[in-house]
C-alpha cells in the first residue's frame, strides 16, 4: 500500500479523518441510480473509471451496486484505532464494502469485521451500542468541513490538499513539495 511505503521512506505521521460521504443514506443503502437520481451521470462509465483506477493502484474492486451509510463504520474505526488496529480495520472495511458489497451500515457486519482482525466482537458491539466514538467522528466531520474537503480520499499536508486515489509517485511528489524529508538511511 502507498501509505505504508511512504511511512518507511519518510518521517511522517498519518491519520485517518472521517468524512461525511452521503451521510443521509438510509440504513438499507441506496442503489447508484437512487443516489445519483436527477444528475446527468453515466453510472456504468463512472464505475468503469473507478475500477480502472483501482486496478492501476493494485486495489481490489468488485461489482458493487449500492452505497451504504458509513457513519457507524467510521465510529467503530475510531475505536479500532484506539486499540492499535485502525489500519487493519480500515483495510477490512474497504474490502468488505468495495469488493464484497457488504452493507457497512449494519452493526452485525461491523462486529464481524472487528472480529476478523482480532478485536473483541463483544467490545465492538458495546462501542456501537453506546456510540462511544460519536463525538470523535463529529469532530472529524467538522475538521473536514473546515479544511474544505469535498471528496475522498483527500490527502492533506500543511493545509495543502491532494484529492483522489493517487499513485505512489504522486503522493511522494506532493509530500516533497510540502517539505517532506526522506529518512536517513543507516548502513
Amino acid at each position: 500500500m502507498r501509505i505504508e511505503e511512504l511511512r518507511k521512506q519518510y518521517d511522517i505521521v498519518d491519520q485517518w479523518v472521517a468524512f461525511p460521504l452521503h451521510p443521509d443514506t438510509p440504513a438499507d443503502g441506496l442503489s447508484f441510480n437512487e443516489l445519483f437520481a436527477g444528475r446527468n451521470l453515466d453510472i456504468v462509465q463512472m464505475m468503469q473509471r473507478l475500477r480502472k483506477v483501482a486496478l492501476d493502484l493494485g486495489l481490489p474492486f468488485g461489482e458493487r451496486q449500492k452505497t451504504y451509510n458509513s457513519r457507524l463504520a467510521q465510529e467503530l474505526s475510531k475505536w479500532a484505532e484506539s486499540q492499535g488496529k485502525g489500519d487493519q480495520f480500515h483495510e477490512a472495511t474497504f474490502r468488505a464494502y468495495f469488493v464484497e458489497g457488504v452493507n457497512i451500515g449494519k452493526p452485525d457486519e461491523l462486529v464481524r469485521l472487528a472480529g476478523s482482525i482480532g478485536l473483541s466482537g463483544d467490545q465492538a458491539q458495546a462501542v456501537l451500542d453506546a456510540r462511544s466514538f460519536e463525538q470523535a467522528v463529529d469532530a472529524d466531520w467538522n475538521r473536514s468541513r473546515a479544511l474544505g474537503i469535498t471528496a475522498v480520499p483527500t490527502f492533506v499536508v500543511n493545509n495543502a490538499k491532494l484529492v483522489g486515489a493517487q499513485s505512489y509517485e504522486a503522493l511522494e511528489q506532493f509530500l516533497i513539495g510540502e517539505g517532506g524529508q526522506k529518512r536517513n538511511e543507516t548502513i
